[in-house]
C-alpha cells in the first residue's frame, strides 16, 4: 500500500493548531489541516505489512490501507466511496476519535503511526467541498417503519442504514435540536455542529423524519410507540453520570460535567437553556475526572474566562510512553495530553475529594486526599483547593431507567445497561431493539456507529427475513 520506501523516506506529520492565545477567544475549530501533497506523502507512508491491524484497531473497520492508497495517488473520490462504505459520518470520528487505529498502526511501533485520522478528516471533507456527498437513491419503500430513540452517532448511524433499505425510519430526541451528544456534550471547538447540520439535511432527503423535544417515556408513552411502529430501536445513549456524595455535595456551584457542557453548547449555538447559568467566568475551577469529558470542561472553562482551571484524576498518572512489546497493537495506557490541556491546567493525579467546603451554600473550596494504588486514602496527604466552581467528569453508569426502559420492561445487565447481544440487537421485549451506549455502556462515537450499523441489520433482518445491509 502507498509507496513501497514512504516509511523510511518520509516523516510522520500532523495537522497544526491555532496558537494557544487565539483560539481560546473563540467556540470556533481551530485546527490547521494538511495540504493535499502534505497528505498525499502521509498515504505513502501506510506500508505493505502484511496483516493491517490498523482494521481491527478501528470499531467499524475501516478499509485505511486502500483509501491511504487512494489518496497517495490522488485518487481522492474513489476514497472517499471506501471509507464510506463502512463508516457514515467519517466527519465526526475524523474530528473526535482518539483513532485507536493508529495506535495499532505498524509504525506506531517506533510511535510514528501513519496520519490515519487526518487523512480520513480529508477524505470526507473534499467531498462535501466537491459536492460528492449527496443524499443516497431512494429505494422502493418496505412498508415496514422503524422508531429510533436517541439521535447521537448510534441512532443516526441506525436511522440512516434503515432509510436506504427502504423502511420509513423516525427518529426521537428529547432536546430540541438532533445530535445526542455530538451536538450537547462536545464542544463547537472540537466538533463545528455545522458538520451535523449538512449531514442531517442529507438524511431528510434520504426520508428520514426527525422528531424533536418528544422524550418518548416522558411526554410519548412507550406503549403508544410500539403500537405504531414495527420495530423500535434503543439508541438514547447512557446518561445517568457517576456521582461524588461527599459532604458538601449540595452547595451551589458544584455540578455534574454534562450540565456545564450542554448549557455551554446551547449558549453558543443561541439555544435557550433551563435553569440558572453554569459558567466559568472569572472562577477558580476544579474538574474532577481525567478523561475527555474533563478535558471538555478545561477547553470550555478557558474559553468562558476561568482564573485557574485543575484536574484531579484518581487513578495514578500513566507512564507517558507504552511498553510496545506489552501492548502493540491494542490500545495502550499512557499519558495523554489534549489540546484543552496545552491551553493551561494543573493536572494533579492519584488523589480524590473528601468533602466540600462552602460559604453562605455557595463552594469555596475543595478539601482532598492523595490515594495508594487500592484507591485508599494516604494519610498525611491531604490537600486543600480554592474552588468556585466544581465539575464533576468521572463517567457514567448506565441510562437512565426512570421513563422508558421501565415503561418498557426491558431486562437489563449487571451493569444496568440494556441487554442485548451483539449478533441480533434484539432486547427481551419483542420487537425492541439496543445499540450504543445504551446497550454497551459508556464508549466511543465510533463504536456507537458501529453498533448502529449492526442493528440496522439486525432489525432489517427482523423485519424482511434477509439483509444486504453491511455489518
Amino acid at each position: 500500500m502507498g509507496k513501497p520506501t514512504g516509511f523510511k523516506e518520509i516523516d510522520r506529520r500532523d495537522h497544526g493548531t491555532l496558537p494557544v492565545a487565539e483560539r481560546v477567544r473563540s467556540y470556533r475549530e481551530f485546527a490547521i489541516p494538511l495540504d493535499a501533497a502534505e497528505l498525499s506523502g502521509q498515504g505513502a507512508r501506510c506500508m505493505d505489512c502484511g496483516i493491517p491491524f490498523c482494521h481491527t484497531g478501528c470499531p467499524v473497520n475501516n478499509i485505511i490501507p486502500d483509501w491511504n492508497d487512494l489518496v497517495y495517488r490522488h485518487r481522492w473520490r474513489e476514497a472517499l466511496d471506501v471509507l464510506q462504505s463502512t463508516n457514515n459520518f467519517p466527519e465526526m470520528t475524523g474530528r473526535v476519535c482518539p483513532a485507536p487505529c493508529e495506535a495499532s498502526c505498524t509504525l506506531n511501533i517506533v510511535d510514528a503511526p501513519v496520519a490515519i485520522k487526518d487523512i480520513e478528516h480529508a477524505i470526507v471533507e473534499r467531498g462535501w467541498e466537491e459536492g460528492w456527498i449527496v443524499p443516497d437513491t431512494p429505494k422502493p419503500g418496505t412498508g415496514k417503519k422503524v422508531a429510533v430513540i436517541g439521535s447521537g452517532p448510534s441512532g443516526l448511524a441506525a436511522a440512516q442504514q434503515l432509510a436506504r433499505a427502504g423502511h420509513a425510519v423516525s427518529v426521537f430526541e428529547k432536546n430540541g435540536k438532533v445530535g445526542g451528544l455530538l451536538r450537547y456534550g462536545i464542544p463547537d471547538f472540537k466538533l463545528d455542529k455545522a458538520a451535523i447540520d449538512r449531514r442531517i439535511a442529507q438524511m431528510e432527503a434520504e426520508g428520514v423524519v426527525f422528531l424533536t423535544n418528544v422524550h418518548v417515556g416522558v411526554t410519548l408513552p412507550a406503549a403508544d410507540l410500539l403500537a405504531a411502529f414495527d420495530a423500535v430501536l434503543l439508541a438514547g445513549g447512557s446518561e445517568k453520570p457517576r456521582d461524588l456524595p461527599i459532604p458538601g455535595r449540595e452547595l451551589d456551584g458544584v455540578h455534574f460535567a454534562m450540565e456545564f457542557l450542554g448549557q455551554s453548547n446551547r449558549r453558543v449555538s443561541g439555544e435557550a437553556w433551563d435553569g440558572r447559568d453554569i459558567t466559568a467566568t472569572g472562577k477558580h475551577v476544579v474538574v474532577i475526572g481525567g478523561g475527555d469529558t474533563g478535558s471538555d470542561c478545561v477547553g470550555t472553562s478557558h474559553r468562558q474566562g476561568a482564573v485557574s482551571v485543575t484536574q484531579l484524576e484518581i487513578l495514578a498518572k500513566p507512564p507517558e510512553r507504552e511498553n510496545k512489546a506489552l501492548t502493540w497493537p491494542n490500545w495502550p495506557l499512557k499519558l495523554r495530553s489534549s489540546t484543552s490541556h496545552e491551553e493551561g491546567c494543573e493536572r494533579r493525579w492519584g488523589v480524590t475529594g473528601q468533602r466540600f467546603e462552602g460559604t453562605d451554600g455557595k463552594i469555596a473550596r475543595l478539601h482532598g486526599i492523595a490515594v495508594d494504588g487500592k484507591l485508599q486514602p494516604v494519610g498525611g496527604t491531604e490537600f486543600s483547593l480554592k474552588a468556585d466552581l466544581v465539575l464533576l467528569a468521572m463517567g457514567f453508569v448506565h441510562p437512565i431507567h426512570d421513563g422508558l426502559l421501565e415503561q418498557l420492561g426491558v431486562v437489563r445487565d449487571l451493569r444496568g445497561n440494556v441487554k442485548a447481544d451483539t449478533g441480533s440487537y434484539r432486547s427481551s421485549v419483542d420487537k425492541v431493539f439496543a445499540a450504543g451506549d445504551m446497550r454497551r455502556g459508556q464508549s466511543l462515537v465510533v463504536w456507537a456507529i458501529r453498533e448502529g450499523r449492526q442493528a440496522a441489520r439486525a432489525i432489517d433482518e427482523f423485519l424482511m427475513g434477509r439483509t444486504d445491509l453491511p455489518r
